[in-house]
């Protein structure tokens, strides 16, 4: 009703009313409607990460799960996953290549610019940038529901020669990261993930690939 009163919506006398008198308030756990109901979860955000690490091991990659609740700024979570990934590539630490970074969770944008984002683009864009072009490291970011923010678009994939190509493509990348239009950049690339809706929603999915180096 705050929200109502301070912006002045007119509403139906029913909706007011409702309001009013709380006939419209959420039922609560105690509700006796409830007495008979069961809750089941049948898939985390876990579950997917560890079927994602078993899938791994099939193809001899060794798997690190970093967490399911991984939050904060998308482009710096980027900095700091793109940092270890750098250091298993040219450490072997804390894994040795060939591996696979795993995490789940949701990050956030805080925009800045008019462009066309979502998170998990921003997340990539961010790591093209702290990666800058590895020739030996990949990257997957989606929201497993289908939709990452407001896009058309699950996520999108990150290659060596992403930053190659967009800037054959005459798209400088930290401007558009400036201008949050990530989207754009991937789309441009041929580079979006596009699933459609899933009809589920595990929270976001991120997979960074180190493949090991060439035996001379």
């Amino acid at each position: 009703m705050e929200i109502v009163n301070r912006y002045g919506i007119e509403l139906p006398a029913d909706a007011r009313q409702a309001l009013l008198t709380g006939a419209a308030e959420t039922s609560k756990a105690d509700d006796p409607r409830f007495a008979r109901c069961e809750s089941h979860i049948i898939a985390t955000a876990q579950q997917a990460l560890a079927a994602a690490a078993a899938a791994a091991r099939t193809q001899g990659i060794v798997p690190l799960v970093l967490g399911d609740a991984i939050e904060g700024e998308a482009r710096e979570a980027a900095r700091v996953l793109g940092g270890i990934a750098l250091s298993c590539a040219a450490h072997g630490v804390p894994l040795p290549a060939p591996c696979v970074l795993l995490s789940g969770g949701e990050t956030t944008v805080t925009v800045r610019g008019s462009g066309h984002g979502g998170r998990n683009a921003e997340f990539l864009l961010g790591l093209a940038l702290a990666l800058g072009g590895h020739e030996r490291i990949h990257a997957i970011a989606c929201d497993t529901d289908g939709i990452d923010g407001s896009e058309d678009n699950a996520g999108a994939l990150l290659s060596p020669d992403t930053p190659v190509r967009a800037a054959a493509a005459a798209i400088d990348l930290r401007a558009r990261l400036a201008e949050n239009d990530a989207y754009s950049v991937f789309d441009a690339l041929g580079d979006l993930v596009v699933t459609g809706p899933t009809r589920t929603n595990v929270n976001d999915f991120r997979a960074i690939l180190i493949e090991p180096a060439e035996k001379k």
